[in-house]
């Protein structure tokens, strides 16, 4: 009996391989290859099917048409957008590294500063060395956490405006998407962004 079934079932087996195999190489010529260019939907991580079976080229002339009604609706334009984002990350970036510039020299010409006005004071006291140095000291400390403190706040201030900035580009490009989808939709595509 299992001489009889190990016959029926190779095969039974060969045959079922064969198939899948077959199925298998149908598939993969039936697949085509992605062409490698987005639409402008996509570029805007929007996407748009077309519901009433437009081409592709009758779907980028569509998208043409609601990106151009949805910028002058809205008054935003995402490419602008992002532009702007970019120039405001790297004036908060220059911003910062001047922050950070500032403290570097600030010890030492607040030693300085303070050297001379205590040489002033110990000639008058009678040692304008140990007055000097006393200066020197106060001076390089006090101006070095004055310049921290500067340097602290400017940062704070520099990464609050680019917060800013970023929440009013979300809401700008937010706005856009919702209107360039409703033209999309308008035009008997599905939509999603």
């Amino acid at each position: 009996m299992r001489s009889m079934l190990a016959a029926v079932s190779i095969p039974l087996l060969a045959c079922l391989t064969s198939l899948a195999l077959s199925g298998a190489a149908q598939a993969q010529t039936t697949i085509s290859a992605p062409t490698g260019t987005k639409s402008l939907a996509a570029t805007l991580n929007v996407y748009a099917f077309p519901g009433a079976g437009q081409t592709a080229t009758q779907q980028a002339q569509d998208e043409t048409e609601c990106y151009n009604w949805a910028v002058n609706e809205t008054g935003n334009d995402p490419f602008h957008i992002a532009k702007q984002a970019e120039q405001q990350q790297q004036l908060a970036a220059q911003q910062q590294q001047q922050a950070q510039d500032s403290k570097s020299g600030s010890a030492v010409k607040g030693a300085v500063a303070g050297a001379a006005g205590g040489a002033i004071i110990g000639a008058i006291a009678g040692n304008a060395g140990k007055g000097a140095a006393i200066g020197a000291g106060v001076g390089a400390i006090g101006n070095r956490a004055r310049a921290t403190s500067q340097a602290n706040q400017a940062t704070q201030q520099s990464q609050q405006t680019q917060q800013a900035a970023a929440k009013l580009s979300a809401h700008q490009m937010d706005s856009f998407k919702k209107a360039f989808s409703a033209c999309l939709e308008a035009k008997k595509y599905t939509v999603r962004f």
